[in-house]
């Protein structure tokens, strides 16, 4: 179980870090980070790093697809966090 909350932690760190780099990157007309990639993130756990990255740097918040994907993944996770809490 500490491999799984490892990984949860992980994962998360580096979509907050991926979303403040994809916001630095927008303001200073640079290349961006994939769309998929910053989304990938978040289905694949990162996804409470994401919406705190979008909050707190206000990026992808105007983008529907963001606005979606991103809380369900965040609900999806929640319950898995708690099946394996519970069945543990």
């Amino acid at each position: 179980m500490a491999i799984f909350f490892t990984f949860l932690y992980i994962i998360n760190v580096v979509a907050f870090v991926l979303y403040a780099v994809d916001k630095h990157r927008a303001y200073y007309n640079m290349w961006r980070i994939r769309e998929a990639l910053l989304l990938g993130l978040a289905v694949a756990g990162g996804a409470y790093g994401a919406g705190a990255g979008m909050m707190l740097f206000r990026h992808k918040t105007q983008h529907r697809s963001f606005l979606i994907t991103i809380p369900i993944a965040l609900i999806a996770w929640v319950a898995i966090v708690v099946a394996v809490v519970l069945t543990a």
